[in-house]
């Protein structure tokens, strides 16, 4: 499936390079990153050393599978599609019946202005939408940088970006501030997953 394809992009390998390291030929590759077929226990061992990732997150990819796997990202940015986001740190498996309701794909969070809910190193799930409830998490661009997770209040014309850690300000922008930096919001989180 395209997964196989994003992580042998990623390691810099072309069909016929990661063919040869697997000795099949490189139609077998290109049916494996179509779906069409699924990697024997042998390609699936070395295919889980070449890209440093364990054999069942590969035979997650097949597609006879239920399982829905999305990218796990280091940042969005502005104006970057998140299927080109080159920075892919992992893949996380949601289920079919999540999957149906829209576009999704996983932030890894950097910082702890949302401690104690969602610390560092934490991954939430986000659905891709340009618009949230009052009250929602979500992942928020500000000014075309990085992205942000925070809950989003609105008051009037104003968004306010709320930390759930105290020591942190609440960030106020009027309704002219969202239109000029532009504060965008890129999707609602729907799930968080802590990690140890």
């Amino acid at each position: 499936m395209s997964i196989i394809k994003d992580l042998r992009n990623k390691k810099g390998l072309t069909q016929a390079q990661l063919a040869r390291l697997c000795s099949v030929h490189q139609t077998a590759v290109s049916q494996w990153e179509k779906g069409r077929t699924d990697p024997d226990k042998e390609s699936l061992k070395i295919l889980s050393e070449v890209f440093g990732v364990p054999v069942d997150t590969i035979m997650g990819l097949s597609s006879g599978d239920n399982k829905v796997i999305i990218p796990v990202l280091g940042y969005v940015r502005a104006g970057i599609p998140i299927e080109a986001v080159e920075e892919i740190l992992d893949y996380e498996e949601i289920s079919p019946q999540l999957a149906a309701t829209g576009e999704f794909f996983a932030l890894k969070i950097r910082g702890n202005s949302m401690e104690p809910r969602i610390c560092e190193n934490d991954v939430v799930i986000v659905r891709k939408q340009s618009d949230v409830d009052s009250g929602d998490v979500a992942v928020v661009l500000v000014n075309s940088m990085d992205a942000t997770v925070k809950k989003v209040v609105k008051k009037g014309t104003s968004l306010s970006l709320v930390p759930f850690n105290t020591n942190y300000d609440v960030m106020i922008y009027t309704a002219e501030e969202v239109s000029r930096l532009p504060v965008s919001i890129i999707g609602k989180v729907v799930e968080l997953r802590g990690k140890f």
